[in-house]
């Protein structure tokens, strides 16, 4: 009888390994493509972590940067030497032989336990000194106490120079300066204990420092330049978490002591007109008083949403989401919800509130003179 002589045990093993390979290649080489561009970013991005603006954001980096290429090396260690032993130790066509077995090699146990140790030192001894240098408090610090709420930031500032000021998103800072930041989590107002852990985040700055409901964290942020640095909540915290944004504002201290005098300042009442109907709105039917604060009018303390009283000096309103506009003042009073995912049914978020279209336009025309 005749026919095709068959193949070795051992040479069809290695076909199939060999196609498994170019399989494994064809699908790899694409994949690592596509991660590799989907790394790259294009130049001054406004949150990144490795373009620092300030000098505890260049500490942290500088960390960061030590860090990665110890693990760099480590990496090109073991894969090198995980790449020398496939290759130098493969089973060979027709070998059956087992290799030699080592066990208990003093040598090899305390290099590979040792070394390790090492490299963690090298790495623990910076870290843990830049956590005592960063929990320093500087006296010249300018004090702002932080309050991370559902689903925006609260920023009040203490001490005789910022005392009596409270904004919501926006934190004016002046440049080239220690701003000492307390932390804290609260409900919709500050005698509400139920809150939700937050993060509060601005890269260029600073590194993440979570905002924990029943405790009080501190960190420190300090701008080079007047600048406007965007930033976010970084911990997920229910529906609007992504929308959680914030800003930090840093203005020469001339341009700082000049905001804080106007912040000081309360609202000058409307007299007359759409301005003054929509006041009379604000504190009755449209019922914002009761969520609102605004400075210098009686009872309108509240603090369950960002205090309005200089609205029309901020950039944007809604958690950073809108730069405001009279369009998009309008269409967030019409509807807070179809702007940003919020629950006002659960008690997180501004409701909507029945107002005809006429009403809507004196309440936006009275919030246009919260300069």
């Amino acid at each position: 009888m005749t026919g095709r002589r068959p193949r070795a045990a051992g040479n069809v093993g290695q076909g199939r390994l060999a196609a498994r390979l170019r399989l494994l290649a064809r699908i790899a080489l694409p994949l690592g493509a596509m991660l590799l561009l989907a790394s790259c970013a294009g130049a001054d991005l406004p949150q990144d972590t490795l373009a620092p603006e300030g000098p505890v954001a260049r500490d942290q980096k500088g960390l960061w940067d030590l860090v990665y290429w110890i693990a760099v090396g480590v990496f090109i260690l073991v894969e090198g030497l995980l790449l020398l032993i496939l290759l130098r130790f493969r089973a060979k066509p027709g070998d059956t032989t087992l290799p030699v077995q080592t066990h208990g090699n003093v040598k090899l146990e305390v290099m590979w336990t040792v070394i390790p140790a090492l490299v963690l030192a090298v790495i623990a001894i910076p870290t843990v000194q830049l956590i005592f240098d960063l929990a320093q408090e500087q006296g010249d610090a300018l004090e702002v106490r932080v309050v991370g709420k559902q689903y925006w930031w609260e920023f009040e500032y203490l001490g005789d120079e910022g005392q009596g000021v409270v904004t919501a998103n926006e934190l004016v800072i002046p440049v080239d300066r220690p701003i000492r930041l307390t932390m804290e989590s609260t409900g919709q107002a500050d005698n509400d204990p139920v809150g939700v852990i937050h993060s509060f985040w601005v890269p260029k700055l600073a590194g993440k420092q979570d905002v924990v409901p029943g405790r009080v964290n501190k960190m420190t942020i300090r701008a080079d330049d007047e600048d406007t640095y965007l930033g976010q909540c970084a911990e997920y915290c229910n529906l609007s978490h992504a929308n959680m944004r914030l800003r930090v504002i840093s203005q020469n201290q001339t341009a700082f002591d000049e905001w804080v005098a106007q912040q000081r300042k309360p609202i000058e009442v409307p007299a007359s007109g759409d301005a003054a109907a929509g006041f009379e709105l604000f504190k009755g039917k449209g019922t914002c008083i009761a969520c609102h604060a605004l400075q210098g009018v009686e009872g309108a303390a509240a603090r369950v949403g960002p205090n309005l009283t200089h609205l029309m000096g901020r950039e944007t309103f809604a958690a950073g989401m809108f730069d405001i506009t009279t369009e998009n003042l309008r269409d967030w009073i019409r509807d807070p919800s179809a702007m940003k995912p919020m629950r006002p049914e659960k008690g997180t978020g501004m409701p909507k509130v029945p107002l005809s279209e006429t009403q809507i336009n004196q309440l936006v025309a009275f919030l246009e003179t919260l300069k």
